[in-house]
């Protein structure tokens, strides 16, 4: 099996796009036009999310999985070196990525994401309730996946244009899929005790309304070496609600690092 991936036009190196739970290709598309002065956007689907199919096997979903995953795909691409971008489960994944292979990225871009700085309270209690929801979702399907607080049909800050395609994409979620993210790929996530040995070049595109996020911001201002950080008056989906604040960061911060 293979995760699905548009590769999109633009001018530079590759960028790799990640988005996080319950989204899809939709995430970025207020985005794609400003990048591809920079980059070759690269956007896939996770693990029973939008068009990717979803393993059965739980080793499938482990964030080591997806590791090996995106360097297959670098290799495929024929990139020696590339940018990154994750949002929130997904920025836990390429800054994964980022920390283990840090000779093929060019420079890497993440926006809120607790799943990337979780501590071991968050953990315990994350585990617990995502085996709860991922017993619902097997077992109820949509109506579970819409019953989730982060599912888009709940979305208020979004253009309606954007939350449409989101809604979309989530119709074509795969339940099987979803549950088995929630046992395995959430709560192994974060990198926390890891991002002191970030050795890439790292942005934090930070949506300063949500609330819970600003102590994971002073977490990273303190912890990853030369992180650079633009604040943006967004929640958490910031590369949505504050577009042009997000794309202009990104692509000067690509033009001066990659």
């Amino acid at each position: 099996m293979e995760l699905h991936y548009d590769i999109h036009d633009g001018t530079g190196p590759y960028m790799l796009m990640v988005h996080g739970f319950l989204s899809g290709r939709a995430q970025w598309q207020v985005n794609l036009a400003a990048l591809a002065r920079v980059v070759r956007p690269v956007v896939i689907e996770l693990w029973g999310h939008g068009r990717s199919p979803a393993p059965e096997e739980p080793a499938s979903y482990h964030p080591d999985t997806y590791i090996a995953l995106f360097e297959h795909l670098r290799q495929h691409l024929g990139a020696e070196r590339w940018a990154v971008c994750g949002q929130s489960l997904g920025a836990a994944l390429t800054m994964r990525y980022a920390l283990t292979q840090p000779t093929r990225v060019l420079a890497h871009v993440f926006t809120n994401s607790s799943a990337a700085f979780a501590d071991a309270a968050w953990l315990q209690a994350r585990r617990a309730t995502a085996q709860q929801q991922a017993d619902d979702v097997e077992r109820d399907g949509h109506v579970a996946l819409e019953a989730l607080r982060v599912h888009p049909v709940h979305a208020r800050r979004l253009p309606p244009e954007v939350r449409d395609a989101l809604v979309a994409d989530a119709r074509l979620h795969t339940p099987r899929g979803i549950a088995q993210t929630l046992r395995y790929t959430t709560p192994n996530a974060p990198v926390r005790e890891h991002v002191h040995a970030m050795q890439v070049p790292t942005l934090l595109v930070c949506g300063e309304r949500e609330q819970r996020f600003q102590a994971y911001r002073v977490f990273a201002e303190r912890t990853l070496p030369g992180l650079e950080v633009t604040g943006t008056p967004a929640g958490h989906a910031v590369n949505i609600e504050a577009a042009d604040d997000f794309n202009t960061a990104v692509v000067d911060f690509v033009r001066r690092h990659a």
